[in-house]
């Protein structure tokens, strides 16, 4: 018999519209499994138990009857610890805001409940989503459903392991440099980095640079894209708008639509001088540029369309913005955190200044550069998921990691940067299993293009039937 956590996000939903399962089933189904597994791999910081069946069982009662469902309506999900959700500790992954409860959701929890999602708790993610690996000193390290020894990535680890272990089925993340691709990656999911003003941060969170965003982390292409259809409602006030789809359209739809054939650029040389990627890395680049051709599109080699300065925008402006929340103790911050914010505070506004037209003007001209393609492939990573001890943070130079960091993701954040869409297929495993992941990076505000290709993609390779050894 299949049990309810081999179900996608979509089949969950439809059993509970049949009334073959119960919402409150579904989050008991899961709660077991948190319980059984969590301590073992850290994927939550907080489970809210309580709170999640309540909703549950609300939604079977004649209140839910006059509600219209959603695809997703009944189906568990879980909201990444950067997120503030009104009445649940909200740690930013820092001891420094341990006992914090937010008063009031963002926006996009709000979206999520509205849409009939119930939510399990908060995962984990490092000390202010700085890293981009999960480990942080309330919670510890979110560890990789293939291999424990190794982390889960960052710096949605905590959503990535929670959804690959089937803790969840689907789950929320965010992504300022790499953050939802960097685990989809490690963990071996589906992962969407939205574009630029797709998913409203609201109503607090701010970013002046305009490189984070929220997305998505799933086992499939449609659960992705129906989760997305959710989130993707704007707050009056956003500083950023990307044009919505026409009146009628979703993106689960778009996932069902044949793409066309198309014309794909490729290239698997980072931005950045003097890194070595991994040749599982490059194999599962060459992997997927074979299925791409042979479902008739056109792939082609093209130059890296950014230059080595790109490197020194991004740190200028992630050093500027690690200053974004308040503390009262640095000491009481880990070690990379407080490098990152000691160079941050060194930073004069005019040098700011400079990063962020820096930034502005290199992505237009990656954006020109590939005009002509409907899509551009690159590897997610650079190296294979990494020992847990290999971002040591107590031993270490914290130069030394921040270096270490800068090779490992050395692809992700330069698409922070154009603001592009960007998917993680999770094509390829090297030796033992592990996940190698590829990304396909679509035209500017393009997720409808974007998922109708990846899931052609999966239709034609499919992942879905790779588990980990305790799933």
């Amino acid at each position: 018999m299949t049990e309810l956590h081999e179900l996608t996000a979509l089949e969950q939903a439809a059993a509970v519209r049949a009334g073959e399962v119960a919402p409150a089933d579904l989050v008991r189904h899961y709660l077991a499994r948190i319980e059984r597994l969590n301590d073992r791999y850290g994927a939550f910081v907080t489970v809210t138990a309580d709170q999640a069946i309540a909703q549950a069982e609300a939604m079977t009662g004649a209140t839910a009857a006059d509600e219209a469902p959603t695809p997703l309506s009944g189906v568990p999900t879980a909201i990444k610890d950067l997120t503030p959700t009104a009445g649940v500790p909200t740690s930013y992954g820092s001891r420094a805001y341990a006992g914090h409860v937010p008063d009031r959701d963002a926006h996009v929890v709000t979206l999520l409940r509205r849409g009939g999602m119930i939510s399990l708790g908060k995962t984990n993610t490092p000390e202010f989503g700085l890293c981009c690996y999960t480990d942080n000193d309330v919670a510890g390290p979110a560890r990789n459903p293939w291999d424990r020894a190794r982390g889960a990535g960052g710096s949605s680890g905590g959503a990535a392991a929670a959804v690959a272990l089937g803790l969840a089925p689907v789950a929320h993340g965010s992504d300022g440099g790499g953050s939802i691709r960097i685990p989809a990656s490690s963990c071996g999911l589906f992962g969407l980095k939205t574009s630029r003003g797709r998913i409203s941060p609201g109503p607090d969170a701010a970013d002046v640079s305009g490189l984070a965003v929220q997305g998505p982390l799933a086992r499939t292409v449609r659960d992705a894209a129906a989760m997305l259809d959710l989130m993707a409602v704007p707050m009056p006030g956003d500083p950023h708008w990307a044009p919505p789809l026409p009146a009628g359209e979703t993106f689960l739809g778009h996932a069902g639509r044949e793409p066309g054939r198309l014309r794909i650029g490729r290239y698997a040389v980072p931005a950045a001088p003097g890194i070595d990627v991994d040749p599982a890395c490059v194999e599962a680049w060459e992997h997927a540029s074979r299925v791409l051709e042979g479902l008739g599109h056109e792939v082609e080699d093209i130059p890296t369309p950014f230059g080595p300065e790109v490197s020194d925008f991004f740190v200028t402006v992630w050093g500027v913005q690690s200053l974004g929340h308040a503390v009262d103790a640095e000491e009481s911050l880990r070690p990379v955190t407080r490098a990152w914010r000691a160079y941050g505070r060194r930073i004069d506004g005019a040098s700011f200044a400079a990063a962020v037209g820096g930034m502005q003007r290199a992505a237009r001209a990656s954006i020109e550069a590939t005009a002509r393609y409907d899509a551009v492939l690159t590897p997610t990573l650079a190296a294979l998921p990494q020992p847990v001890e290999y971002f040591d943070e107590k031993h270490a130079d914290p130069l030394d990691n921040l270096r270490r960091q800068s090779a490992f993701s050395a692809f992700t954040s330069v698409y922070n940067m154009t603001g592009q869409p960007v998917a993680n297929l999770p094509l390829h495993r090297a030796e033992g299993g592990l996940p190698v992941g590829v990304s396909l990076v679509g035209r500017p505000a393009g997720e409808a293009g974007l998922l109708a290709l990846c899931a052609q993609v999966e239709a034609a390779d499919p992942w879905d039937g790779h588990r980990p050894p305790e799933w």
